[in-house]
């Protein structure tokens, strides 16, 4: 029998028919929580409406800079990325958010938690994986799965029933928003043939209404996480707030993509995700003067399972634990300065600087030098190309 129940609440119609819903088929105290880790949200209203729907209680939490310090700044340490362009916004946020929903549900005494996740998307896995990770113990109810509400007429039915406020704005398209992205999904973006509209994006100016002139900004890393931003020493929390900012007003980080889920459906989303763009560039841009050729091919090489990892939800699996000890121990010697070029959604490297640097001027130079031998060239050609000199013997015997 269900003793107590913590959702993750965000206050729309969906999760506060949730909230509802449970009270009523379980007929037990139902916790409304909800997660600060960046969206814009009026949290007086949102606890409000919490309590007015019928939570026993509702726990706001914020989660700014766990989120920047424990979740982004690994993932980026390990330069994820998913299916080559996205930046894994929601899929890093889904594991923080379970993470202290398990939490609460032990300081609170409750014995199950649930989501307002559909049965076709990703975040139903990421969830619930998270919570099996932390606490098997905990019952999990996933209303979307088994209650007969499965349209946004009949949600909107069961608001007015039960006088839950509907939102009177006509809201065309599902997002999800956090420090690191704003993502959209539904209506006409449903037809991948539709270019978006520019109303739709909420965070960032369109490239072509950038300013005309670009703006330059210096980052500096300690292995491998940003410390400064224009010689300026900041903490985690503030320096994504500023380079957002700084992309946001450039119309850097907009992404239109068809991606794969894990469930096994396409899906087209469209991201902001300004700040996290100019990172990933600077950082990529940085390891190419102070990583060794050799180990950033291992790493590179799994860049991918890393990035499935996050996007399929095994945040908390070993696999994920290795593999990040692994990318961590590749950023050791990632100290140094980037310094970037932005420009009508445009971010390219135009300089880079490091004390670990291995870029040395003296072999690579174009000019007369005393430490290169070039006739060595002839020699690692030839033993390079034995293999194939053998192949072609054989095959003109």
């Amino acid at each position: 029998m269900t003793k107590k129940i913590v959702l993750a609440y965000s206050g729309g119609l969906d999760t506060s028919v949730i909230l509802k819903w449970l009270a009523n088929e379980y007929g037990c105290p139902v916790i409304a929580y909800s997660a600060d880790i960046g969206q814009e949200e009026d949290w007086d209203k949102v606890r409000e409406k919490g309590l007015a729907t019928g939570a026993a209680k509702v726990v706001i939490s914020d989660l700014k800079k766990e989120f920047v310090r424990d979740f982004i700044f690994p993932a980026y340490r390990a330069n994820a990325i998913y299916e080559g362009s996205y930046l894994l916004g929601t899929s890093l946020a889904r594991p923080l958010i379970a993470k202290e929903q398990v939490r609460i549900a032990l300081a609170e005494g409750a014995d199950t938690v649930s989501h307002g996740a559909t049965g076709k998307g990703n975040d139903q896995v990421r969830f619930e994986l998270s919570y099996l990770a932390l606490n098997p113990n905990l019952q999990i109810i996933a209303p979307w799965r088994i209650w007969d509400l499965n349209s946004r007429s009949r949600l909107v039915a069961y608001a007015e029933k039960h006088g839950i406020p509907v939102p009177t704005a006509n809201k065309k398209y599902s997002s999800d928003a956090n420090l690191l992205h704003i993502s959209y999904e539904g209506d006409l973006l449903e037809d991948p043939w539709n270019e978006p509209e520019e109303s739709m994006f909420q965070w960032s100016v369109s490239p072509e209404k950038a300013p005309d002139k670009p703006s330059y900004v210096e980052i500096e890393f300690r292995a491998g996480d940003p410390c400064a931003i224009d010689g300026e020493h900041l903490e985690p929390l503030a320096i994504m707030q500023r380079l957002n900012r700084l992309g946001a007003a450039n119309g850097i980080g907009r992404l239109d993509l068809v991606e794969n889920r894990y469930v096994g459906m396409k899906s087209r989303g469209v991201y902001e995700t300004p700040g996290g763009t100019i990172l990933h560039i600077a950082h990529r841009a940085l390891e190419t003067i102070t990583l060794d050729r050799e180990v950033m091919a291992i790493r590179d090489s799994l860049v991918p399972t890393y990035s499935r990892l996050v996007y399929n939800g095994f945040w908390f699996s070993p696999e994920m634990q290795l593999l990040q000890r692994t990318m961590d121990d590749a950023q050791a010697q990632v100290n140094g300065v980037v310094r970037l070029k932005l420009y009508k959604g445009n971010c390219v490297a135009v300089g880079r600087k490091s004390d670990n640097s291995l870029y040395a001027h003296d072999f690579v130079t174009f000019e007369a030098d005393h430490v290169y031998d070039q006739g060595d060239a002839t020699g690692f050609i030839r033993l390079n190309a034995l293999r194939l000199r053998i192949q072609a013997l054989q095959r003109n015997k």
